[in-house]
């Protein structure tokens, strides 16, 4: 019965190994892509003592944000400087920004390209549901194979984690629209492009914040675990507490990272709609 029993690993292993192998180059650029943005943006975050990175950082949220939000940010970022937590939560900052740009710049085009299909619809339904039920272990474990450990295979995982929920929120967004704001924009002699940006993403805006908030969450659960693969930041310093049993050091880590969730998500929020239609 034993020879009768098939294993994934005896499949996607071997594929893994293979391009490794025959691609070594190609996964060299990618990862050399994402870690001259990474060590970009940590290196900006570093130039300057942590409570003036958190004062700039302040201003830009309250330009973005509002006031309330900017306040928010400047204590809660003291706050992780307080605690001894800076350097891996400007790494964090780093990490998480960084998937939450790639994951929604991903996830929207394609929900918005999956929307306009029911077939593709019904084609992408079970592979949306696959990759938000895997465990995130799943993403992480091919990522080390073909990138090695660090900053860049967990910031990958991320952004393939975040893509999915991002995706299933905008094909909800866009079939929330009201078919009349469609209609009207049609005759008026509107252009599919002018539709989609006029009306329709400003129609699915609030559905498409939720995916935002979504793509935070699940980006900064991911960065936890991803501090066991070396990528550093608030994840590691979550993953030494446990390996130390030091009881202290964790709850620290804890609350810099729910900070970090409530300050970017609340940034966010305020954000998107005030680009979009500065925009347009």
């Amino acid at each position: 019965m034993d020879s009768l029993q098939l294993s994934p690993g005896s499949v996607v292993g071997p594929a893994l190994s293979w391009l490794n192998l025959n691609y070594h180059g190609l996964f060299s650029a990618i990862a050399a892509f994402f870690d001259f943005w990474v060590s970009g943006i940590v290196m900006i975050l570093s130039a300057a003592p942590a409570p003036v990175v958190a004062c700039i950082l302040a201003v830009a949220a309250l330009l973005l944000s509002g006031r309330r939000i900017a306040i928010l940010t400047l204590i809660g970022l003291l706050f992780c400087d307080t605690i001894g937590m800076w350097e891996a939560t400007i790494q964090t900052i780093a990490l998480v920004l960084l998937a939450v740009i790639f994951s929604i710049a991903i996830g929207i085009p394609i929900g918005i390209l999956l929307s306009r299909s029911a077939r593709l619809q019904a084609a992408s339904r079970p592979v949306l549901d696959m990759m938000q039920t895997l465990p995130p272990w799943v993403y992480l474990v091919p990522a080390v194979i073909l990138f090695g450990l660090g900053t860049v295979p967990a910031l990958i995982s991320t952004i393939i984690y975040g893509i999915a929920p991002m995706v299933r929120l905008t094909i909800l967004a866009m079939a929330q629209i009201p078919h009349e704001r469609l209609e009207l924009g049609a005759a008026i002699g509107a252009t599919r492009s002018e539709i989609l940006r006029k009306i329709e993403l400003p129609s699915a805006l609030p559905t498409l914040l939720v995916g935002v908030n979504q793509c935070i969450l699940l980006s900064l659960a991911m960065v936890v675990l991803a501090g066991l693969v070396g990528a550093g930041g608030l994840g590691a310093e979550v993953t030494r507490g446990l390996t130390r049993m030091e009881f202290g050091l964790g709850v620290r880590a804890s609350l810099a990272i729910v900070i970090l969730a409530i300050v970017m998500d609340r940034t966010f929020r305020g954000a998107i709609p005030d680009v979009y239609l500065s925009k347009n």
